[in-house]
C-alpha cells in the first residue's frame, strides 16, 4: 500500500516507531520499496527487518542495568568520556544487527542521512550553530520541516545501510547519523565532520523518490498539526505523503539511557496508536 516510508529522528522516542509498525505491518502488509531514515529512526528501520522489537527491548534492559546515570562528571579528572551514549550505543548496533547482518540484502533499500558541517565553518564552531538551530526549529519554531540548518549551510547526503559491507560499516553509518555531542563525539565520513541528519531534516523527506504513490512518514514529536494528516507533492499532487505523529508525548527522553522500563511504554504507545491509524486511514485517505 505505502510504497515509500519515512522514519523520523527521535532517539529513544522511535521506540513509538517500533511498536507503531509491528501493528501496522502485518495488518496492510508493507512492503515498501524504499525506506528513509535518520539517526534513531534509520536504526528502528533495520532493526525492524532484522530482529525483533522484544528482543531488543530485553537487550537494552540488561545493557543498562548497570548504567544509573547519563553523565559522569568524575571521568573528567581521568580523561574519559563524560557520557556513557556512544559506547553503549554502538555495542547495541554491533550486538543487535551481528546475527542477521546478511539478510539486511533482502530488505528495503534503507537511506540513512547525515548533515555535512557549512564549508565556512570549523567543526566546533558548527556544531555550536547547529545545536542553537536545532533547538530554535524544536521548540521555537516547532517546524515539521526545518530550513535553518540548510540556510546555515548544513547539507546532507544518504547513504544506504545496503552498502555497508560489514556490521562496523552499519554501526558506524547510524552512529554518523546519530551524532549530536556532547552524547556522541563528532563523527567522520570519509575524513569529513558529520553531525546527526536531523541537523538538515529530522524528516527526512528529501530523500525520497519523487514517484508516484503513497508514502507513509512516522514522526516521533507532536507537531501542531492533526495526529493524522495528508500532504500532496509532485507536479500533479500525485505522490500523497500520509503523516502521522504520537497521540501523545512519547514517554521517554531521547538520550536517556536510565529507565529503559520507558522504551515498552513508549513501544505500547506506537501499537496503541498504530490500532487507531487502521480504523482511521479509510477516511483520512478519503
Amino acid at each position: 500500500m505505502f510504497d515509500q516510508v519515512v522514519f523520523a529522528g527521535g532517539g529513544n522516542r522511535c521506540w513509538w516507531q517500533a511498536g507503531f509498525w509491528d501493528v501496522v505491518q502485518p495488518e496492510l502488509k508493507l512492503r515498501p520499496r524504499v525506506i528513509t531514515g535518520i539517526s534513531a529512526g534509520a536504526a528502528t528501520a533495520c532493526m525492524l527487518y532484522l530482529n525483533r522489537s522484544e528482543w531488543v527491548m530485553k537487550y537494552y534492559a540488561d545493557a543498562l542495568r548497570n548504567n544509573p546515570k547519563n553523565a559522569y562528571w568524575g571521568n573528567l579528572l581521568r580523561k574519559e568520556s563524560v557520557f556513557p551514549h556512544y559506547r553503549i550505543y554502538r555495542q547495541a548496533l554491533i550486538d543487535i544487527f551481528a546475527n542477521e547482518f546478511p539478510s539486511l540484502q533482502n530488505a528495503p533499500e534503507i537511506r540513512i542521512g547525515v548533515s555535512h558541517l557549512p564549508r565556512w565553518l570549523g567543526a566546533r564552531s558548527a556544531v555550536v550553530a547547529g545545536l542553537i538551530a536545532y533547538n530554535i526549529e524544536k521548540y521555537v519554531r516547532k517546524t515539521l520541516h526545518p530550513t535553518l540548518g540548510q540556510t546555515l549551510g548544513f547539507h546532507p547526503e544518504f547513504v544506504t545501510a545496503q552498502a555497508c559491507a560489514s556490521i562496523d560499516d552499519l554501526a558506524d553509518l547510524i552512529m554518523q547519523s546519530s551524532s549530536t555531542p556532547p552524547f556522541t563525539p563528532v563523527m567522520r565520513r570519509n575524513g569529513r565532520a558529520v553531525l546527526d541528519g536531523g541537523m538538515v531534516d529530522n524528516v527526512p523527506v528529501g530523500a525520497l523518490d519523487p514517484s508516484p504513490g503513497l508514502v507513509l512518514v512516522m514522526v516521533t514529536r507532536i507537531y501542531p498539526r492533526p495526529q493524522m494528516f495528508v500532504v500532496n507533492e509532485g507536479t500533479n499532487g500525485d505522490q500523497r505523503r500520509v503523516y502521522v505523529q504520537p497521540s501523545r508525548k512519547v514517554p521517554i527522553s531521547s538520550w536517556d539511557y536510565t529507565n529503559p522500563q520507558q522504551m515498552q511504554h513508549a513501544y505500547d504507545l506506537g501499537r496503541m496508536d498504530g490500532e487507531q491509524f487502521l480504523t482511521r486511514l479509510p477516511s483520512v485517505l478519503a
